[in-house]
């Protein structure tokens, strides 16, 4: 693997606020990691820190989104960083903050060619600005990716999309019943290559990640990268999230799953978001999900 540099983008803009109005500890994450020793673990440099606008409780309500000019502003702001760590021949490892950071990822990949995406999340991030809903980006980032929604988050540079539907898997979701509610389309509608959780659990996790494997090892891709989500885990051992549901992989699942991915030598960076410090006063959480990654990084199938 290549050097891998840490960029650290603790946002918050793309989550609403907690119940008691304060702001989600996921611009935390970083800090959480530093003491597990996930840097010195991986051998990593910290390339450098963004930081966000500050957080705008006001939705826009001509586009229906939380931040939506702030979050612009930070994804061109991130996707600057990503490209230097590439064009410096690095591996760039973007610790979040929530899943907004997906934009300014995938924005830095975009200006340097075709890229695919493993899409690991407990989420499928489909949802669409509308007014019964608050409008929170990490909601909605697949799709703003994908080009649906309004343009200043869909075309940030004035690039559309910031991936092909067809250059996505989206892995691990297991919102099928949620998003079915909001009368979003099936993710396989949209036009992904998916493994839902159940899929997953009908596969098996072995088969189930070497058909995504296969999909993505396409020479038309320069590479993919990896959009990790906490809550992709089972909700028994990574209850540090903000939007907790039943159910997901086990933490040897997702070293196996992580294990394959760079066994590959197609992955050209990775994101990792959501985990909450808050909900882990002990730091026993960071500590499991950090070996859990360092594992899949470093570790042969």
């Amino acid at each position: 693997m290549k050097p891998i540099a840490v960029i650290e983008a603790p946002t918050n803009l793309g989550l609403t606020p907690n119940e008691d109005g304060t702001l989600s500890g996921v611009v935390r994450l970083p800090e959480a990691f530093k003491r597990a020793h996930f840097h010195e673990r991986l051998g990593a440099d910290i390339a450098g820190r963004i930081t966000p606008p500050p957080y705008n409780p006001q939705r826009d309500e001509t586009v229906l989104v939380l931040n939506a000019d702030e979050i612009h502003a930070f994804s061109r702001e991130l996707a600057s960083m990503v490209g230097t760590v590439l064009d410096r021949g690095q591996f760039p490892l973007v610790l979040g903050g929530d899943c907004s950071i997906l934009l300014g990822n995938l924005l830095a990949l975009r200006h340097r060619g075709r890229y695919g995406l493993m899409f690991l999340d407990g989420h499928s991030d489909l949802y669409q600005p509308v007014p019964e809903l608050p409008g929170a980006v990490a909601d909605m980032d697949l799709a703003l990716a994908l080009g649906m929604g309004p343009a200043v988050l869909t075309a940030i540079d004035g690039v559309t999309p910031l991936i092909h539907k067809e250059d996505v898997v989206a892995f691990g979701y297991r919102d099928l019943a949620e998003t079915a509610a909001y009368g979003l389309p099936a993710v396989a509608d949209v036009g992904l290559n998916t493994y839902s959780l159940p899929t997953i659990r009908h596969l098996g996790l072995r088969q189930a990640t070497q058909s995504a494997l296969q999909h993505l090892q396409r020479q038309d891709l320069a590479g993919v990268w990896i959009h990790l989500d906490a809550d992709v885990l089972d909700d028994t051992g990574m209850p540090a999230v903000d939007s907790r549901q039943p159910g997901g992989l086990q933490y040897d699942e997702l070293s196996a799953v992580l294990r394959m991915l760079f066994a590959t030598n197609l992955i050209v960076g990775m994101g990792i978001t959501i985990f909450d410090p808050d909900r882990d006063p002990t730091g026993a959480i960071a500590r499991a999900f950090v070996d859990a990654i360092v594992e899949g990084m470093t570790r042969t199938p």
